[in-house]
């Protein structure tokens, strides 16, 4: 009898914890418990401590209501121009409605990878390659309103959607590389053309910055050049000008007669041949004879003058105090009158003679010039 007690007494408490395990449930935070009576939906439980009918009531699904990560394998998309590119997702969703996602579908996640899959297929087949791989942000957003809007009567709400990634054909890959080396290339050439630009436009400027200044200095040099020529020949003009005065002031200040003119200018006759080129000087006929008779007379004047051995001041009074010899006097006279004579020749006698003066380069000759001609 003792034993028989013993075990309803057991029975009786394991039946009263299996009811009450049935009864008491508890949900975790974040988390909705899908109550069904008979098979049929009766409630949903919350976070904390539930009491359910036992053997009526049964929690049939426990959701999580935490945004959730899912990432999805490489899908296969062909573009615009026919390449076929492989894009992996990443999507995050979040159960706004338990009953929803347990009632209106059975795997939400299947459904939404599905899902992503076709949209994302219909986004880029209207785009390039270029265009989707520089487009990540307007695919994402696109993506996103389209998942949302579809996964919204599941009681799904899309808070982001990623790309992970684009793979493009090894060779498409390959060309894609040898075109960005090429713009490189491209650009690396543009920017040395320019940089090769820009230094011969300097260098331009500078050796035109350097002509100018040439220029203008050759330009002030000889301004001053001639201006310098110009002071110098002014100076020696009127060096010369005031010497040319001072001599004729002299001459007539010292008051000279015909006679020593005519001197004067027999002394100059020898300076006509002096030269390397003059070999031949002409002189009219009869002027040999004024010669002859001037040469005569010579041996008559007096070699020392006795005149005044100091300067003679130009300014001072002149005093013809000089005593010409007779003989002199008349002896120039008549070597003038037949200068004269000369310069006006009868008809009928021969007008000049040539008289040739050896040159420096001849050798000079013994012969005695010919006797003047006679009167």
């Amino acid at each position: 009898m003792f034993t028989t007690l013993t075990i309803a007494i057991v029975l009786l408490a394991v039946l009263g914890a299996v009811i009450v395990a049935m009864t008491v449930k508890i949900v975790p935070q974040a988390r909705a418990g899908i109550v069904e009576r008979f098979g049929k939906y009766r409630t949903t439980l919350p976070a904390g401590l539930n009491i359910v009918t036992p053997f009526i009531d049964k929690v049939r699904y426990m959701i999580d209501l935490r945004e959730q990560v899912v990432s999805f394998p490489p899908q296969p998309v062909i573009t615009e121009e026919n390449l076929t590119v492989s894009i992996d997702t990443v999507i995050y969703f979040q159960v706004t409605d338990p009953v929803a996602a347990t009632y209106e579908i059975s795997n939400y996640i299947q459904a939404i990878e599905q899902l992503t899959m076709t949209t994302l297929r219909n986004i880029i087949g209207g785009m390039t390659l270029e265009h989707a791989l520089t487009s990540r942000t307007q695919i994402n957003s696109g993506l996103r309103g389209e998942l949302d809007s579809a996964t919204g009567k599941w009681g799904i709400r899309v808070n982001r959607v990623e790309l992970k990634g684009i793979d493009p054909p090894p060779s498409i890959i390959d060309a894609m590389e040898k075109q960005m080396r090429a713009d490189r290339d491209k650009r690396a050439m543009i920017l040395t053309a320019e940089g090769d630009r820009q230094s011969a436009i300097l260098t331009a400027e500078g050796q035109k910055q350097a002509a100018i200044l040439t220029a203008e200095g050759e330009r002030q040099a000889q301004i001053l050049t001639a201006q310098a020529d110009r002071q110098a020949q002014i100076l020696r003009a009127q060096g010369e000008a005031q010497a040319i005065s001072a001599v004729f002031q002299a001459i007539h200040d010292g008051n000279p007669d015909q006679k020593l003119l005519s001197y004067q200018y027999l002394q100059m006759l020898p300076k006509i041949a002096d030269g390397d080129n003059a070999t031949t000087w002409i002189i009219p006929a009869e002027l040999t004879k004024a010669l002859g008779t001037l040469g005569g007379t010579f041996g008559k004047i007096p070699v020392d003058g006795g005149g005044a051995k100091t300067r003679v001041d130009l300014d001072a009074e002149i005093v013809d105090d000089q005593i010409e010899e007779p003989e002199t006097s008349k002896a120039v006279e008549e070597a003038l009158q037949a200068a004269k004579a000369a310069e006006q020749p009868a008809p009928g006698t021969a007008p000049e003679a040539a008289i040739d003066v050896p040159s420096a380069d001849e050798p000079p000759t013994d012969q005695a010039p010919p006797p003047p001609p006679s009167a």
